[in-house]
């Protein structure tokens, strides 16, 4: 077998037990990969034997190793979002990657041999049928190739991107009108965000879109509060507003905002209106009290107030008087000297 534009690859003969199999998901192995720890890589496959329920003291026996050895591998998963730290707090999950670029970016470039290596295996098969017959089309060379990216690159689970598929089909129809089906490319950056976001599981991604579908019934009210009328937002506006969403903005706030964007831009940008929610946002001010007690806080101290022209003249008058009796007085002390 050759690598295109590289030297020979070689197969590998993997012998494995047929009564136990352990399920290594793309994204974990590539954590695994990122972190270069064998003893993290040996603690996780202990880990995942054990369906995630042996304590400490049964995993370090099995790996016969010492607690200091075992407490340096155990941060290492941690630290890649792996498993969670002893006591129950989770260490953060690091980005797994980023939005894909123009082109493939990292994704690998997969060979037909590739895509037919994988279509051979259960899973993969019965995913690219169920995603055809979601988009109501055959799938192409380059949609295979991006479908076998998610699935294989990016680790996603085959149940978690059909739920993405399907996400992304309702978000499509809604903004475009009933039969409008997304493209592969457009899954794919969806489908980037959820790795971001953590969604591995059929449990949390089910749980974003609920929350996504909760976030979409509020749009059409700031639409109105926008004054865009009853039309459905596009794929950009959507986006905005479901940010302000997130960020926990109300209607209020946003119309605080949108009322500050028309004084200075005489008209809706959402750039602008956006920028004002995000630094409101990082002061930590969400609601209507919030945002004017901070901007009163943060205003600038008021100029001093300038006399009237009256109060001028009275001050001008007062100092020449007093500079009249100050030269008498000097006249004064030269006389008598």
């Amino acid at each position: 077998m050759k690598k295109k534009g590289g030297p020979p690859l070689k197969e590998y003969i993997l012998h494995l037990p047929e009564e136990e199999s352990i399920l290594l998901s793309g994204a974990a192995a590539k954590r695994l990969l990122n972190a270069g720890d064998g003893d993290a890589a040996l603690l996780y496959i202990a880990i995942l034997r054990a369906r995630g329920v042996a304590d400490d003291d049964k995993l370090r026996g099995q790996l016969r190793w010492p607690q200091s050895r075992f407490a340096q591998a155990l941060a290492v998963l941690a630290a890649q979002g792996l498993v969670s730290l002893p006591g129950g707090s989770a260490a953060p999950a690091p980005e797994e990657a980023p939005p894909p670029p123009a082109g493939s970016g990292d994704r690998p470039d997969y060979t037909r041999a590739d895509m037919a290596r994988a279509l051979e295996g259960g899973e993969f098969a019965g995913l690219t049928r169920a995603v055809e017959e979601k988009l109501g089309k055959k799938l192409t060379t380059p949609d295979l190739s991006t479908l076998l990216g998610l699935y294989d690159f990016l680790g996603l689970p085959s149940d978690v991107i059909f739920l993405l598929v399907g996400f992304c089909c309702e978000r499509t129809a809604a903004s475009f009108g009933p039969g409008r089906r997304p493209t592969l490319r457009q899954i794919e950056r969806e489908g980037y965000l959820w790795a971001r976001k953590g969604l591995f599981t059929q449990e949390s991604a089910a749980a974003h879109i609920r929350r996504v579908q909760a976030s979409r019934e509020k749009l059409p009210r700031l639409m109105k509060l926008l004054g865009l009328g009853d039309r459905a937002p596009s794929p950009s506006e959507e986006r905005y507003l479901l940010g302000w969403i997130d960020m926990g903005f109300g209607p209020e706030a946003v119309a605080l905002a949108y009322d500050k964007t028309v004084l200075k831009c005489k008209e809706l940008k959402w750039p602008y209106l956006n920028k004002i929610l995000q630094n409101w946002h990082q002061k930590g001010l969400h609601t209507p009290e919030e945002i004017s007690q901070g901007d009163r806080l943060s205003a600038p101290p008021p100029k001093p107030a300038r006399p009237s022209r009256e109060e001028d003249t009275a001050s001008i008058r007062e100092n020449l008087a007093r500079m009249e009796k100050y030269r008498r007085k000097l006249r004064q002390n030269k006389e008598e000297s």
